[in-house]
């Protein structure tokens, strides 16, 4: 009987011990893996390409400052925006953009006039104080289910082209894949943006010295990014300009 109770003791102190190990490394991975939320209204210049000034930033798309802003979407599904996967409306910049345009994305998307295939555009003049850019584009992404992080480096070139023709100084770009509700890699998402955004402006500033197109108006490219999203898409925006750099 002795001998029983001694066996169950130590059983019960080595599971004791196991689980203290277990929880203690639990809880050092939750927090090796659990990402600061960087303050909204947060700004940081990653660095220039060409003269052009890359800047992170932390906001929604309806309340950066901007001669352009360009926001992404998918084709349409029903409640997309709103509805899980996607982000909760405090947190959903698309929406915020959505609201202050009195629904009108919804509306341009719901009845098939903008279908956001891949690439597609859509140029929007902002009513006067609903947002903090002068000019809002919409490029779309194409099927959520097949998306693709390679396919923004065409985004980034869409969207660069696309600024270039406007004669704008500053672009601000949201790529809205995360409000989504979209599992996408941050990192390469950004990073994809910007060396597609300057495949498109080294084109243009290849002609301009041939004296092929008229002045190069852009002066500052921002990319948006949520509060839980500014350090890692930063991480891809710097690995972006280093390589732009060394070409």
């Amino acid at each position: 009987m002795q001998q029983s109770i001694s066996k169950y003791i130590n059983w019960s102190k080595t599971m004791l011990t196991a689980l203290i190990l277990t929880t203690s490394a639990t809880n050092f991975v939750s927090a090796q893996t659990t990402e600061t939320k960087t303050a909204i209204g947060t700004t940081t210049t990653w660095g220039t390409v060409d003269g052009v000034s890359i800047i992170g930033l932390v906001q929604g798309p309806s309340a950066a400052v901007a001669d352009l802003q360009i926001a992404c979407v998918f084709e349409y599904t029903d409640g997309d925006i709103f509805n899980p996967p996607a982000l909760p409306k405090e947190l959903n910049g698309m929406v915020h953009l959505d609201d202050a345009l009195k629904g009108a994305i919804t509306d341009v998307r719901k009845t098939g006039k903008f279908k956001g295939h891949a690439l597609e555009t859509l140029l929007i003049a902002p009513p006067k104080g609903s947002l903090s850019s002068k000019k809002l584009l919409l490029i779309g992404l194409g099927n959520r289910n097949s998306f693709d992080a390679e396919l923004m480096k065409e985004v980034g070139s869409v969207a660069m082209r696309e600024a270039l023709r406007l004669k704008v100084k500053t672009v601000s770009f949201a790529s809205d894949i995360k409000d989504a509700g979209i599992d996408s890699p941050t990192a390469l998402v950004a990073e994809n943006v910007v060396l597609g955004a300057f495949d498109a402006y080294r084109a243009q500033s290849y002609l301009n010295q041939k004296h092929l197109s008229e002045k190069m108006m852009v002066q500052k490219l921002i990319l948006l990014a949520g509060p839980s999203f500014f350090t890692v898409a930063g991480g891809g925006i710097k690995e972006a300009i280093t390589k732009l750099n060394t070409k």
